[in-house]
Parts: C-alpha cells; sequence; structure tokens
C-alpha cells in the first residue's frame, strides 16, 4: 500500500503544493498527510464541503452541475479538485495538486446511488483525472477505502 509519506517526498520532488477537498472523508484524507513530519512542506491546507451548498460556494462547483446531477459525481470531485487549489491560493499562486472525494458511506443514500459509491479527483498541472470507485462495508470502511484510494491514486499519478 503506498503511504502519505511517498506522496508528500513525491510532491518535494516536484516543488508542487496540495491541497485537499474533502465530502465524505470528512477530514481523514487530511488527517493521514497530516501525519507524516514535514508535511508542511507541501500541504496548503484541507476544505471538508460535505453540505453540497459548500461545494460551489467555496470550491466553485458549477451550480448546473449540482442541480443535475448531485454532489456524487466524476465531475463533481474534478470540479472539488481544480477549485480547492483556487481556494489556498497563497500570495497569488495556486495549489499545484488538488486532490478530492465525495461519495456515500451510507448507512443510506440520499440519491438513490449505492452506497459506498466514491469519486475520486486529482488535478495537477500535467493531468485531470477522475475516478470512481464502489466499496463495500460500513460507513467507517468506506471512508477509509476512500482514504487509501485517494493517496494511492495520488502516488500513481505523481509516478507517470
Amino acid at each position: 500500500m503506498t503511504s502519505a509519506s511517498e506522496v508528500l517526498a513525491a510532491l518535494v520532488d516536484r516543488g508542487w503544493t496540495l491541497g485537499i477537498a474533502e465530502s465524505l472523508t470528512g477530514g481523514a484524507l487530511a488527517a493521514e498527510f497530516v501525519s507524516v513530519p514535514g508535511a508542511s512542506a507541501v500541504l496548503r491546507g484541507a476544505i471538508v464541503a460535505y453540505a453540497t451548498p459548500v461545494k460551489h460556494t467555496l470550491l466553485g462547483v458549477d451550480d448546473g452541475l449540482l442541480d443535475a446531477h448531485g454532489p456524487v459525481h466524476p465531475g463533481v470531485a474534478l470540479q472539488m479538485a481544480a477549485g480547492v487549489c483556487r481556494a489556498l491560493e497563497v500570495s497569488g499562486t495556486p495549489a499545484d495538486v488538488g486532490v478530492s472525494t465525495t461519495g456515500i458511506a451510507g448507512p443510506e443514500s440520499p440519491d438513490g446511488q449505492p452506497v459506498g459509491t466514491v469519486h475520486i479527483a486529482v488535478v495537477t498541472p500535467d493531468s485531470s483525472v477522475s475516478e470512481s470507485f464502489r466499496f463495500d462495508g460500513d460507513r467507517a470502511q468506506v471512508r477509509a477505502q476512500a482514504v487509501d484510494a485517494a493517496v494511492a491514486m495520488l502516488a500513481r499519478i505523481l509516478r507517470e
């Protein structure tokens, strides 16, 4: 399994900064990175945009997309990842890399999509990628798997 420390080291090597936008993981992804000593060298911060309107107001996710598809959608994940880079701008410079998580951890589904549906997106200066997952387990297990998948996805993209 890829570790947050490996991702942070890859970001340091590239001279890139990281911003995190979370919904269903509720800060767990940020906590994974913050647990690594020296994370502050690249981690700009994180935004937990749990409520759907906050995805629009704070991260700039298109209202039309949210109205048409709801907050659990690959396009929403992509816009969250891009939006967190802008939101965590420092001295006129956005974060270089954004990662986002959105999905349904359960136990109920508010919109009919299966519990365990998760979309993760990564935006870098070189690429924008959104991937969809279906995780099994209870709420805590779905959230933990989403964190692991986001770390692994970041690592894979940074190796490309």
